[in-house]
């Protein structure tokens, strides 16, 4: 698979797990109450992060909204502030993503568009934990008074709401880590061929090229030179 097909695969699972994490934040059953042990069943009770209802039998549902934030539990305060942060850090990881993508124009050479791609894959990556820590939370709180022998108020069942949280979390992991890839790639791939080759080149031709001699005593003179072509002298030269 290409860089490029990468990265399109990755923004598709991102952006789908970001849609999914932030339509859960306003999906009503986050909990819903269990009919296990119960013959006769006249009306359903369910709950979000933000407010709790009642539906009777004939359809007609009235709800309630928490009165007061600092009045609520502790695990609905963490799950809401996690919900809050994945989706905001959804927002940004798109911008980067759009920005460092290869099939745009923005962003500058191969390789900063790599990095920035890299920053939108630890953004998603971080978008799905918080997701995934939120709904793990809430299921784990709803799990624990289900199956706790001593606890005789209602009992809730896990709602539709983390399921599509769990899902959208898997998804912005996948993708982010996708997104992560491309850091290598655009790291090989340098941006400038001709300046890799030209670097290549005279880092060939210094290896290849002799040392010099150092500039001392040791100089060797060159040698004489002799004329073999014989001298005619004249007798009067001797004299």
């Amino acid at each position: 698979m290409s860089n490029m097909a990468r990265e399109i695969l990755a923004f598709i699972l991102t952006t789908s797990g970001w849609v999914f994490v932030s339509s859960t934040l306003p999906t009503d059953y986050w909990k819903v109450s269990s009919i296990d042990g119960t013959v006769i069943t006249t009306a359903t009770f369910w709950s979000n992060l933000w407010k709790t209802c009642v539906t009777d039998s004939t359809g007609v549902s009235n709800c309630k909204d928490f009165p007061s934030m600092l009045a609520l539990d502790g695990y609905i305060q963490v799950c809401r502030g996690l919900m809050i942060a994945a989706v905001c850090l959804g927002f940004f990881g798109s911008i980067f993503a759009l920005i460092g993508m290869k099939c745009t124009k923005i962003g500058g050479p191969d390789q900063t568009k790599a990095r920035i791609v890299c920053l939108a894959g630890i953004t998603f990556i971080s978008t799905g934990l918080c997701s995934l820590s939120s709904c793990s939370l809430y299921a784990h709180r709803i799990t624990s008074e289900f199956f706790d022998p001593m606890f005789v108020a209602q009992k809730y069942e896990l709602g539709a709401a983390l399921f599509i949280g769990w899902a959208g979390s898997t998804l912005c992991i996948i993708g982010g880590a996708l997104f992560c890839l491309s850091l290598s790639d655009g790291m090989i791939n340098s941006p400038y061929p001709s300046d890799r080759r030209a670097f290549v080149n005279g880092g060939a031709s210094l290896m290849s090229r002799p040392m010099p001699q150092s500039q001392s005593s040791h100089t060797r003179r060159p040698p004489p030179e002799y004329n073999s072509t014989p001298h005619h002298f004249d007798k009067n030269a001797y004299v």
